[in-house]
């Protein structure tokens, strides 16, 4: 008969390695979940400023959704103006240890409500 001594400890020892490896999968995710909410959340934010200032023009506009993307840890990435409405396109970096880093992407659009 083989001596089984230690199995239980190999057994844990692997164990305990799945348990941290999910436990990073989740860190990850948690962390991309979160960039994108902030992105998103920059663009709407962008937007609406970019559009209560398109009657000073596309310039002061776009510097306006700028402005609020810098103070959300973001980058204004496109700023356009169509007719009465702001579309603002918005990247947050985002910081992955296994994949590297990369941007979370999001857009919004704001203008004047058209009631018809």
């Amino acid at each position: 008969m083989r001596d089984e001594r230690g199995s239980a400890t190999v057994l844990a020892c692997f164990a305990m390695l799945a348990l941290i490896s999910l436990t990073l999968v989740v860190g990850h995710l948690g962390a991309a979940v979160a960039a994108r909410h902030r992105a998103q959340a920059a663009a709407d934010l962008g937007a609406l400023a970019a559009a209560a200032a398109v009657d000073r023009g596309e310039e002061a506009a776009c510097a306006a959704a700028r402005a609020v993307a810098d103070r959300m840890v973001a980058a204004l990435r496109e700023c356009r103006i169509e007719g009465w409405d702001a579309v603002v396109t918005v990247g947050a970096r985002v910081g992955l240890a296994a994949v590297g880093t990369g941007d979370a992407v999001a857009a919004a659009r704001a203008g004047p409500v058209d009631l018809q």
